[in-house]
């Protein structure tokens, strides 16, 4: 049986985190596949992302929890940013019930849905991290299967949102390659 995203998201969060720590401090002012945004910022994006977790697994709404996670996240120790935040995340997923709903700006959706899109983030905001910062891009296969499941399903809703550029063609045969192609990144 596959494992669901729920079970893969720890893992997932270990190996983002391995490359925060990996992270020369000079590159943090590097660019990424993603735009808009530098190592510093990426990494700022995720951090963010897992300081929101723990209020919506709590069934927090968009609303209640307002704009105390926007701007700047990572102060002065970026490192340190990402290690607090992803165990907060860590421990609100461990208990979260994977019959649960979660609420966003869309409406209501099932908790496996929010795992599958934080699992989906993780696993190419890893590869974004890897390219940006020049560190080793292989990636998890269990998590690229799971993630190329979803986006092959989502991505041109995605991309229609704005959530991710538009797929790159691709004739490789790779499942990361596919993945990340498929969201918009040229690998």
């Amino acid at each position: 049986m596959a494992s669901s995203a729920l079970q893969l998201i720890p893992a997932a969060v270990d190996r983002f985190g391995a490359r925060v720590h990996a992270v020369d401090g000079h590159r943090w002012n590097d660019p990424t596949p993603c735009s808009e945004w530098t190592v510093r910022d990426l990494v700022n994006h995720l951090v963010g992302e897992h300081l929101w977790a723990p209020h919506l697994l709590a069934g927090e709404s968009l609303e209640q929890v307002g704009d105390r996670y926007d701007g700047d996240v990572l102060g002065s120790d970026p490192v340190r940013a990402w290690d607090e935040a992803a165990e907060r995340s860590l421990a609100a997923w461990e208990v979260a019930d994977p019959a649960g709903t979660a609420r966003f700006s869309f409406g209501e959706a099932p908790l496996s849905t929010y795992a599958d899109q934080m699992l989906v983030d993780l696993t190419v905001h890893e590869w974004d991290l890897a390219r940006g910062a020049g560190l080793p891009e292989s990636l998890d296969p269990a998590a690229v299967g799971h993630a190329l499941d979803y986006a092959r399903a989502n991505a041109e809703r995605m991309a229609g949102a704005g959530i991710t550029a538009a797929p790159v063609p691709t004739t490789s045969g790779d499942p990361a390659v596919q993945l990340l192609s498929l969201l918009g990144r040229a690998v």
